[in-house]
């Protein structure tokens, strides 16, 4: 098969697939029944069935990923939309963010120590509570495998969309303002999406928090390495 009929094959699957998981879920709003769970799966027992190897999908498909590099730029909507509360609140927003982001760090650090992973998975563990562009782009920098560090992301976003929701429903902590930088701290845009239309004002503050912590994540990760293999 040639490269663009490849290409357009797999583009195709990648893109119908996540449209026909995507109008499931609308259908029955399910945790278990979300795009990122379904598509990704659907896609596999395809290339399992068919004896495709990952790296003839990753070929064909590649454009895909390599647009979440551009799509960063749209986070800086966001932020400008959202400038007066970051001038308003940006003490407490910057301590959890410092706060949160050295949590993942470290757990994900003595995770990966307890059960024996080193090398460049260890550090694929590290950046999994930034937004995928941010965790790929801080992986590729530190060492990692971006590509297992988006397995960890999506893991990380869906397990923290959950118990934000949980939370936020039970009035924890107080207040929407805190509400939703606990979750765009810690279950980025996946947990983002999920408050965001139950509580539009804790979706606009995780997205920001969401964004912000990217960038941080982005600027202090080689810092942050340093000082843990120090």
């Amino acid at each position: 098969m040639i490269d663009g009929a490849a290409t357009a094959l797999w583009s195709t699957l990648t893109l119908a697939g996540f449209a026909a998981t995507r109008a499931v879920h609308r259908r029955w709003p399910r945790w278990w029944l979300m795009p990122l769970i379904t598509a990704p799966l659907a896609i596999a027992l395809i290339l399992w069935f068919f004896h495709v190897p990952y790296a003839a999908y990753r070929a064909g498909s590649g454009w895909l990923l390599w647009m979440l590099g551009p799509a960063v730029t749209a986070f800086a909507v966001p932020i400008y939309d959202q400038r007066a509360m970051i001038r308003r609140y940006w003490r407490p927003l910057l301590a959890g963010m410092i706060a949160g982001s050295a949590a993942s760090f470290l757990s994900g650090w003595m995770l990966a120590s307890a059960l024996g992973i080193d090398g460049p998975l260890r550090l694929s563990l590290l950046p999994r509570s930034v937004s995928t562009p941010f965790a790929m782009a801080i992986s590729a920098e530190i060492g990692g495998m971006p590509d297992i560090t988006a397995v960890f992301v999506i893991a990380t976003g869906i397990l923290g969309a959950l118990l934000g929701e949980a939370a936020v429903t039970r009035g924890i902590p107080s207040g929407r303002t805190a509400q939703g930088a606990m979750i765009g701290v810690s279950a980025h845009a996946i947990g983002t999406a999920q408050v965001q239309p139950r509580h539009p004002r804790v979706g606009a503050v995780a997205g920001l928090a969401m964004v912000l912590t990217g960038l941080l994540n982005l600027a202090l990760a080689p810092l942050a390495l340093w000082f843990l293999r120090g």
